[in-house]
């Protein structure tokens, strides 16, 4: 048996033995409800903020730990507290920069919950709560891999660590770029981790290889001065409720596929995913059809979406007989891997605007903007994860595209072009992030953790 295999049975050895610890110290952080929108007590987010920092200086591999807020560009504002903890490579080694965020989506409604989302609670294999999954289960994957190492390794560490852990990813990462231009010598690496995203199914693991970018709006409707008597007027005034779901309706095909001129669509392969794999994991009704055309998982990874995710219109319960005068709506679109987020806001918007049903009069506000990204998959890198995530899961690796956005990416690729940037992450199609009931499916974990811990074993033994 030669040292390398001792060393590297010693990492996984390490991780194995400390997943009651860091699920101990996952279960810590949910309970600490750090929603970074506006209108929530910010002072949690403090608090996870401080928490994940003591975990870091527990570790004793960082030479720095610090809790650090950034400007928000344009605004006299801070944004939410990150955690920055970094230790300079040995001479010859490289650096990896490990990447989670600390904050969480709003629960929502506490009564669609089967357990309090602030508690975690282990059923049926899985660790329930807000954050189990997204992302606090990646924020102690990277702990509990730095463990293992710092175990295996002992004064023989060598490999650069910079661990960054944002603490407002779900509230739109408003301070990020800010904060890479800040610390940019601090943060530079060979290899960035981002454990933000998720994996085949709950037990093959997946790299990231091309991610939706975003565009997100608000869009008001106005066709009155002011409301009007439905029964006087009804008939002859078109009100901002008929156009505006008169405009909308033009946004998609017979078929539910988008139907927008200007938004690009990939052309690339897609693995077998079945109909009945959607209606399991996304809770499709008996009867209900999927949308669009094509295999479903180019539906879903290289072709784009368009959401109304919100309006402001007359409640059901406050309704009354009136022509509404103006009626607001979020557009949430997901953009095919390779068109810029600008362009494609663009065609929306000329969309809207050519189809305004009755000369209705358009108001974009709001706007919120990501690029979409593409790993390059011949770096030495992913060769590299790709073989941790065959040893830590026993199961190969496949390659996956995500409908979500990381928006941010964009600025990892801007500010740091010759890193290699692996997307992974702790979540299965089970772990229902940003819905109610949240959860993390426990081997997963376990594997992540191994899996991450191979891969910095590794990285420690490489010499430029």
């Amino acid at each position: 048996m030669t040292s390398t295999t001792t060393r590297r049975d010693a990492v996984r050895d390490a991780a194995l033995s400390g997943i009651p610890t860091a699920l101990a110290d996952l279960g810590s952080l949910v309970r600490i409800p750090s929603v970074a929108f506006p209108g929530f007590d910010h002072a949690e987010v403090r608090r996870s903020a401080e928490a994940v920092a003591a975990l870091a200086r527990e570790t004793g591999v960082f030479d720095d730990v610090r809790i650090v807020d950034a400007a928000v560009p344009d605004t006299t504002e801070r944004g939410m507290p990150a955690v920055l903890a970094t230790r300079a490579a040995a001479p010859g080694r490289p650096t990896i920069l490990l990447y989670a965020h600390h904050d969480v989506q709003p629960v929502g409604d506490e009564a669609l919950w089967d357990s309090p989302p602030f508690e975690p609670t282990v059923r049926d294999g899985r660790l329930y709560g807000r954050g189990a999954a997204d992302d606090k289960a990646g924020v102690m994957a990277h702990i509990a891999a730095v463990r293992a190492l710092r175990d295996a390794a002992g004064d023989d560490l060598g490999l650069g660590i910079a661990l960054f852990i944002e603490g407002e990813e779900e509230a739109g990462s408003r301070s990020f770029a800010q904060f890479l231009s800040d610390n940019a010598e601090t943060l530079r690496a060979d290899v960035i981790v981002v454990a933000d995203s998720g994996n085949w199914d709950a037990r093959t693991p997946a790299l990231t290889v091309s991610l939706r970018g975003n565009v997100r709006f608000t869009l008001t409707v106005r066709t009155l001065e002011h409301a009007s008597h439905s029964g006087m007027f009804g008939g002859a005034v078109p009100d901002a409720m008929l156009a505006t779901i008169r405009l909308l309706s033009t946004l998609w095909d017979a078929d539910g596929a988008v139907a927008v001129e200007g938004l690009a669509r990939r052309d690339a392969a897609t693995p077998e995913y079945t109909e009945e794999t959607l209606r399991d994991e996304a809770g499709l009704l008996d009867g209900v059809s999927p949308i669009g055309s094509g295999t479903i998982l180019s539906r879903i990874w290289n072709q784009p979406s368009v959401t109304v995710t919100g309006i402001d219109a007359p409640s059901v319960k406050n309704a009354s007989n009136t022509l509404s005068p103006e009626v607001s709506v979020v557009v949430s679109a997901r953009i095919a891997p390779g068109q810029s987020a600008p362009e494609a806001y663009d065609a929306l918007r000329a969309h809207l605007e050519r189809h305004a049903p009755f000369g209705a009069r358009l108001d974009f506000g709001d706007v919120d903007l990501g690029d979409g990204f593409l790993v390059d998959t011949s770096g030495w890198a992913v060769e590299s994860v790709r073989a941790a995530f065959a040893e830590g899961y026993g199961v190969d690796p496949v390659d996956l595209g995500v409908g979500g956005s990381i928006p941010f990416i964009a600025d990892l690729v801007r500010e740091f072009p010759t890193a290699q940037i692996l997307v992974t992450g702790v979540e299965d199609p089970h772990a229902r992030a940003h819905a109610p009931n949240e959860s993390l499916h426990l081997d997963t974990f376990r594997n992540a953790v191994v899996s991450e811990a191979l891969l910095l074993e590794e990285l420690d033994r490489r010499v430029s």
